[in-house]
């Protein structure tokens, strides 16, 4: 899914589940890496989490306004609060862990 600034400030406040936000590039290639692993992590936990895309050059002002330096970029939220970020190519195992440590939740498999 992809949202523009107020989409994405809506999205995040409105929603009870836990959201990552995926901020990336199309001609960056650990996003390219990045983007099946979180298509895996979206069928693992299916319904319990919800993966927003950010496309960088698209959408500059919101890149801005979450302070992103580098892609990819991941921002970890629950209720609308960050509540961790990590930047760089992150392997599946690592994600899931990060989920089930900060948003408590374990995947459906």
């Amino acid at each position: 899914m992809e949202l523009n600034t107020l989409d994405l400030e809506q999205e995040l406040n409105s929603t009870s589940k836990p959201v990552i936000v995926d901020f990336f590039a199309t001609w960056c290639g650990p996003c390219k890496m990045l983007s099946p692993v979180l298509e895996n992590i979206s069928n693992k936990f299916g319904d319990n989490l919800k993966i927003i895309k950010i496309d960088i050059d698209k959408y500059p002002d919101i890149a801005d306004k979450y302070e992103v330096m580098s892609v990819p970029t991941l921002m970890f939220f629950v209720n609308g609060n960050l509540v961790r970020r990590e930047t760089g190519f992150i392997s599946e195992e690592q994600i899931s862990d990060m989920i089930n440590k900060d948003f408590f939740i374990s995947s459906n498999c």
